[in-house]
């Protein structure tokens, strides 16, 4: 199958990468940056020039993916493209978009008969190898259309045990990938979702800060441990009830640097963690733990502790995330 892809950085190139390597995809490329460009078509792909040179090298109906950051840039790219595709081509938003934009955004599509797809994305920049978990939003006959370009981008069902009373219910689920509801569900869902993360990633935090200070001088000397942080996030990785991705994440950047040196705990916070939230807020539902994780990271722009050094690690891990200075001090990660 054929896909265009306008966006390449952190996770935009490596979803063509994945889709030409582990699927066999066809894949048009178009970035701002001409030089990444010409570095995804020297390893297979067909880069484009410019907007109009991309529909060009697109077979009908077109499959067009955008993968740049939430806001003004990809609602600015959604518009420009959408005058050059035609009745029945398809645009996917593989961002992190918030989900009213998206049920917005397809309305106003559908006028002109060109198709929405929102897919809320998480994988990160191991995505390439491990494999993509998406939640899509969108009509079923649209979904099912682009079916191979999300099976390619799956982690697929790997090691990981089956569980019980799954019979009859879509198999899709157990590759990696899920048909949430119509547009904005799935971007509605990878919303809770880092929700989530931002809690259970502020509790492994949390939780590394006070084994940390379990040997500072205020507490009786025979009531302090001095603890090895490293190897208590590796045994926790075997065999504990606590073990994830996030820990593993956290082991290493222990393993490297228990003091975490490198980091200097500054959280930013994308925007997900806050409308889920508001979400909360409008359904009425308590979110305790994750209205407080997100404050903490309000806090930690501040003062700053280990806690958030480790939060640091972890966002670095899993997406690449540079803390503000050491990011301006390395230029732009993605388009």
């Amino acid at each position: 199958m054929q896909i265009g892809m306008i966006g390449l950085g952190r996770m935009g190139a490596n979803i063509v990468r994945r889709l030409m390597k582990k699927g066999g995809h066809q894949t048009v490329v178009y970035d701002k940056n001409n030089k990444t460009v010409a570095t995804i078509a020297n390893e297979g792909a067909t880069g484009a020039s410019d907007l109009e040179d991309f529909v060009r090298k697109l077979d009908r109906p077109r499959a067009v993916w955008i993968m740049l950051p939430a806001g003004a840039i990809t609602e600015t790219t959604i518009d420009t493209i959408a005058k050059l595709l035609e009745r029945d081509d398809v645009i996917i938003d593989g961002g992190n978009t918030f989900w009213q934009d998206d049920i917005r955004r397809a309305r106003t599509l559908r006028e002109k008969g060109i198709h929405y797809v929102d897919v809320g994305t998480s994988g990160g920049v191991w995505g390439f190898e491990r494999g993509y978990c998406m939640m899509i939003g969108g009509d079923k006959a649209v979904v099912d259309r682009l079916d191979p370009i999300f099976a390619a981008m799956a982690p697929g069902r790997g090691d990981i045990p089956r569980t019980p009373s799954r019979d009859g219910r879509d198999p899709r689920v157990e590759q990696g990938y899920l048909h949430a509801g119509p547009v904005g569900a799935g971007h509605f869902v990878k919303m809770v979702h880092n929700g989530i993360e931002y809690g259970l990633m502020q509790a492994y935090a949390e939780g590394f800060d006070i084994l940390k200070n379990a040997n500072i001088e205020a507490l009786p000397e025979d009531h302090r441990f001095k603890l090895d942080l490293a190897d208590i996030a590796e045994v926790w990785r075997r065999g504990s009830v606590i073990p994830s991705w996030l820990l593993d994440l956290t082991a290493a950047a222990l393993a490297r640097s228990e003091t975490l040196e490198a980091y200097s705990g500054f959280v930013a916070d994308s925007g997900e963690g806050r409308w889920t939230v508001n979400a909360a807020i409008d359904e009425a539902v308590p979110a305790e733990v994750l209205t407080a994780a997100l404050f903490a990271r309000f806090r930690s722009r501040q003062q700053h502790t280990f806690a958030e050094k480790i939060l640091s690690a972890m966002r670095e891990g899993f997406g690449g995330h540079k803390e503000p200075g050491e990011a301006e001090s390395q230029g732009s990660t993605g388009s």
